[in-house]
């Protein structure tokens, strides 16, 4: 190595060294403690850590519970106030940075440093795909005498469950120098239910730490803390009282700590919580594997995690370092606090699994916003983050949309909106939400932000007939948007949106750029005259006394024209610099105390779009201005979510969506730079192996059909039956009968029969099954169902699948393990099923089949 080689190495090691991460001065609404995907999500809600419990991004109860016993006393630390003891260690500060959170705890005795370690490092996939969380306790004296210490820490079996009633089973294990405690749903269900406002049931849910350092149990939390309290430690014993509720008693795992006598020095301890699903998507009927699961199994993962833990902590110094440097330079400081929140929340709503070629396919949930996955409006938002720290991500998101869009499943001229509900990709073969103009834009600019992070275009080219079918639209709806929905969909129907307009002449302008990188120079040149063209056209209808217009026949009218920041971001020069310009003087005029509004319709900000506003500042101190007022909602609001992308700007109280992966578009400020953007995309080894193709649907065999082919009779009641009404025994004799299936015309593929337009409907339906089942054949029967919106299906009063919320087609899923009991070549079947509706359209069908993967 030479001379001069050995100065660039120090001045880096330097530049990255020379940060050490101050102290949040941020107050965040939440704090991020485990963050892997959407359902392992953990936050704290609460100024302190021991105020309330911990829970998950839906605000559901996952108790995270932490004690520290100091000369035979005992503090609690972390979790809500338990009668064991009032007495807590003062939290005395917090330092949130992009993959971990450090609280530290004082009093005259001692200290404690208690951090939250993730390793999300972008540049290493295997890594960042793993679902575990470092929870590494430090402490030491303070008082300059030694003092006896003790630690406990205890995860709740709610990390498992969607709801508290549900039934756990747990277990121990020794994999090596770890001791493990396993803990998992007695009925395993599997990629169900899928929706929103849910929590993982299926899978298990893991804690593990050095053998020869703690001590483990599982019980019910007061019990745990009763034998900690007493002795120091716990007494070792795994329950055998189970399956039981994690209602009942809050089942914990837990882990205690002898440090002995503690000094002026500190002494560390650590426990790994982490989630193995097993399965993570359903795939068009092909369930995949996490990433993770690419490198190895649950048990190799978590011991190569423990073996590297010393060397991946320095390496997430070293990526928040330089991340938080980068922040400051473009941001500014208050800047950075925000992104060092938006990083984990970003990927916390995200899930990454291998594709049959082992590929990552990465798939976005709509959390708290109806929980769609692959959402192409949630991917645009999100993938700067990606487009910047990880271009290989930012094709992992746009993949499985691309691959649908190419199949015979998508008939249309423009680019879909997304591709089911989480976890399950079935495709929206109707159509699905219409956002013609907005998607096809959302994908063509994606897709040349990625070949300027790669330079070259190599990924666009296996997508070019998609690209070209997309442009091709937007050239004859996208100048004038007619009355449709853009991502903004919350705002309703909006015809001849100005920003939508920006968004698709900029996208051909993309286009344009796109053919030029692959050497079509006439297309480039045409494409490119065409968005010119465009734009001149636009800043006549648009202009309106020195800013522009929310549509082109509103006067009177203004909004974000945030799709404008991609002009600048891709050198594209289609609109004259004075715009972006002119509408920032502009929205400085319309700001409030807490944020921009998004238009002049209302004061409810889209902080995501504020920040790609405020990226097409000419300097730091105008982006400030536009960070300022973000910043103070997110210190001061009452609301205590994960960032919330949308809030009302004049008032601190309110909430919107939030725990989304929009926030990654919060990290647009770096893409202005194209020294940080080139630092950070070039950092990352694209591949080369392509990406499997989209799987082919499963072949489906009825058993008992559905009204899909012919409607089947059932007995009916919109009156609340009582209870027995799923048992075989009950009597439905005065209820109504009539085909399937039920529900009101003109619900999205919904088959109606019989009419059922009340809030509740209870069926009921007796068959014989075939008595040529095999046990086999019996063991792959599954259920088919269409429901809209809250479903139980019961076989002879056992509960078979329940799910929340609604689908828009008919699925198949899989049947509980002790319904599946009930399932004996010709026996008698007593099917009984409750659908509950609450608004929009509605409907319910049911049948079992078989479902088999084609060769």
């Amino acid at each position: 190595m030479s001379k001069l080689q050995r100065f660039k190495l120090l001045a880096l090691a330097g530049a990255i060294f020379l940060f050490q991460p101050a102290l949040t001065q941020l107050r965040p609404p939440a704090v991020p403690l485990v963050t892997s995907d959407p359902y392992l999500s953990i936050w704290s809600e609460s100024n302190h850590l021991y105020d309330s419990s911990t829970v998950h991004w839906t605000h559901v109860p996952i108790p995270l519970t932490g004690y520290l016993r100091v000369d035979g006393h005992l503090y609690r630390v972390m979790g809500r106030p338990r009668k064991i003891t009032n007495q807590v260690i003062p939290q005395s500060a917090l330092q949130v940075t992009p993959t971990s959170t450090t609280y530290t705890f004082k009093n005259q005795q001692v200290q404690l440093k208690l951090s939250f370690l993730t390793p999300l490092l972008p540049s290493d996939l295997e890594v960042y795909s793993r679902p575990i969380t470092y929870v590494t306790w430090k402490v030491a004296s303070v008082d300059g005498k030694s003092h006896s210490v003790q630690i406990f820490e205890g995860t709740g079996a709610a990390i498992s469950v969607n709801q508290a009633t549900q039934k756990v089973v747990w277990a121990r294990k020794h994999w090596g120098p770890l001791t493990v405690l396993k803990v998992g749903t007695q009925a395993q269900t599997l990629l169900s239910p899928a929706g929103d406002d849910v929590r993982i049931d299926w899978g298990y849910g893991y804690t593990a730490a050095n053998s020869a350092r703690a001590v483990s149990g599982v019980a019910p939390i007061n019990s745990l803390l009763e034998q900690f309290r007493l002795h120091g430690h716990l007494d070792g014993v795994v329950s055998a009282s189970m399956p039981r509720s994690v209602k009942k008693g809050e089942t914990s795992l837990g882990f205690s700590f002898d440090l002995g006598w503690v000094g002026s020095h500190f002494i560390q301890r650590q426990v790994m919580i982490g989630y193995d699903e097993g399965r993570q998507i359903d795939y068009f009927g092909n369930n995949l594997l996490p990433y993770w699961r690419k490198f190895g199994d649950i048990k190799s993962t978590f011991l190569a995690a423990h073996q590297q833990y010393s060397a991946l902590k320095d390496r997430c110094h070293q990526f928040d370092a330089r991340l938080t440097n980068s922040a400051i330079r473009v941001g500014g400081s208050k800047y950075s606090q925000i992104i060092a929140l938006a990083y984990r929340e970003c990927v916390a709503a995200t899930g990454l699994v291998e594709d049959a070629n082992h590929q990552p396919l990465l798939f976005t949930k709509e959390d708290t916003s109806n929980g769609d996955i692959a959402t192409v409006d949630v991917i645009f938002p999100m993938d700067p983050i990606w487009v910047l720290l990880s271009p290989e991500l930012a094709k992992a998101s746009l993949q499985a949309d691309f691959e649908y869009a190419a199949s015979p499943h998508w008939k249309f001229p423009n680019a879909p909106h997304d591709l089911g509900t989480y976890p399950q990709v079935f495709g929206r073969d109707d159509g699905g939400e219409g956002m013609p103009v907005e998607e096809s834009g959302n994908m063509i600019i994606l897709t040349d932000a990625i070949a300027h992070a790669e330079g070259s275009a190599e990924y666009a080219k296996q997508w070019w007939p998609q690209l070209t079918q997309w442009a091709k639209y937007l050239v004859q709806y996208g100048l004038d948007p007619e009355d449709q929905l853009c991502t903004d969909d919350f705002m309703g129907h909006l015809a001849h949106n100005a920003n939508l307009s920006i968004k698709a002449i900029l996208a051909l302008a993309a286009y344009g750029d796109l053919c030029k990188m692959k050497g079509d120079f006439a297309s480039a040149k045409h494409y490119k005259a065409l968005a010119h063209a465009d734009a001149v056209h636009w800043m006549t209808v648009a202009e309106e006394n020195g800013h522009s217009l929310l549509a082109f026949d509103k006067p009177n009218t203004w909004s974000q024209k945030y799709n404008l920041a991609w002009d600048q971001i891709l050198n594209l020069h289609v609109f004259p610099k004075t715009l972006a310009k002119s509408e920032l003087r502009y929205y400085l005029t319309k700001l409030n105390r807490y944020g921009l509004p998004l238009d002049s319709r209302t004061t409810l900000s889209k902080t995501d779009w504020t920040i790609w506003s405020a990226s097409m500042a000419g300097s730091k101190s105008e982006f400030e201005k536009f960070i300022n007022p973000i910043y103070r909602y997110l210190n001061t609001t009452t609301s205590r979510d994960p960032v919330a992308d949308s809030y009302i700007t004049t008032d601190p109280h309110s909430n919107g969506m939030h725990a989304r992966p929009v926030v990654g578009g919060f990290f647009i400020r770096f893409l202005d730079d194209p020294a940080v953007w080139k630092s950070w995309s070039h950092q990352v080894k694209t591949r080369v192996i392509p990406w499997a193709p989209i799987p082919k649907p499963p072949v489906i065999h009825m058993v008992v059909p559905t009204s899909q082919v012919h409607g089947q009779i059932w007995r009916y009641t919109t009156t609340d039956p009582g209870s027995g009404w799923n048992q075989p025994q009950f009597d439905d004799s005065t209820w109504q009968s009539g085909p399937g299936g039920f529900g009101t015309e003109g619900t999205p593929n919904a088959v109606v029969g019989t009419t059922w337009n009340t809030d509740d409907i209870w069926i009921r339906r007796t068959v014989t099954l075939p008595h040529s089942l095999t046990k086999k054949e019996i063991q792959a029967l599954k259920i088919s169902v269409y429901h809209d919106e809250d479903v139980q299906v019961y076989f002879n009063g056992v509960l078979a699948f329940t799910q929340p919320g609604y689908v828009n087609q008919y699925q198949v899923v899989s049947i509980s393990a002790a319904a599946k009991k009930q399932l004996k070549a010709g026996a008698t079947l007593h099917i009984a099923v409750h659908c509950h509706q609450t608004t929009g359209g509605q409907g319910v069908d049911v049948g079992i089949c078989t479902e088999t993967l084609p060769n």
